[in-house]
């Protein structure tokens, strides 16, 4: 299945912001809420199962001048197998925020089924004085089954230049993914990035949350980022701030997607 959806937010003039354009393709359906505080808000609803094996789904979303924009989802996006021979399936996303925009891209977990091979890719263009809140968060498996294939890449430029390219994979095909170099054996993962200029260059954390700010000091003179374990879960956090622009990263392993949501929200 291929579908296509595309959401351009605008501001209206009068403080508040407008979807200019609002339109998807089963199962990319997009719907939109009620405004709150100059905030537009879409929620992407599944119009079919899956992500399936040989699925291509691409979302385009662009935020102008003075618009804030909120994208999240209704419910989990479960990537599925497919037929047999089948490719993988494909989760795209491109953003777009031109300066003084807002986006605030907050969706449900994905959750990597066993015998699924999905590929899930965002790329993110921010100008300068764009703000940006990117939300990742990836579960390895449905309850009591071992994940199938699933690689998340993540790339955002600022003001034309790189800011961010990560990439996780887990599953059969990804050796060692669940070792002490990655996940530690956690089943839960997923990431928080903010950009603007009001990005603090540490993370206040709630007790026993367990976010340690980075310490000590890389070439360039940022922190270098220290994990510790989060209370009683059996994951971790990092904070690390980012070169390239007023932006950081927090990243975080759990027991679970409810304590992963926590961790993340909290900070």
């Amino acid at each position: 299945m291929r579908a296509r959806a595309r959401v351009v937010a605008r501001a209206d003039g009068r403080g508040g912001t407008r979807l200019a354009e609002l339109r998807g393709e089963s199962p990319l359906l997009l719907r939109s809420t009620a405004a709150e505080g100059g905030l537009a808000t879409v929620y992407v609803v599944g119009g079919a199962a899956g992500p399936l094996g040989g699925d291509d789904l691409l979302l385009e979303v662009e935020v102008g001048p003075g618009a804030a924009l909120r994208v999240g989802s209704v419910a989990a996006s479960v990537a599925l197998p497919g037929r047999p021979g089948t490719a993988a399936s494909r989760m795209r996303v491109h953003a777009v925020v031109h300066a003084g925009g807002t986006l605030h891209w907050v969706p449900e977990q994905l959750v990597a089924a066993a015998g699924c091979d999905h590929v899930a890719e965002a790329r993110v263009e921010l100008a300068a004085g764009a703000r940006l809140t990117w939300r990742d968060e990836l579960i390895c498996g449905r309850y009591g089954e071992s994940p199938g294939d699933a690689v998340v890449h993540t790339s955002v430029d600022h003001d034309g230049r790189p800011l961010l390219r990560q990439s996780t994979a887990v599953g059969p095909s990804a050796p060692g993914w669940a070792g002490p170099a990655v996940l530690g054996g956690a089943p839960a993962t997923g990431s928080l990035l903010l950009v603007g200029p009001d990005v603090p260059p540490g993370l206040a954390a709630e007790p026993g949350v367990g976010v340690t700010p980075g310490v000590g000091v890389q070439p360039g003179g940022l922190p270098v980022p220290r994990a510790r374990p989060a209370a009683g879960d059996g994951g971790s956090v990092a904070w690390l701030p980012l070169a390239g622009g007023p932006a950081a990263l927090l990243t975080a392993t759990a027991a679970d997607a409810h304590t992963l949501r926590e961790l993340l929200t909290g900070a």
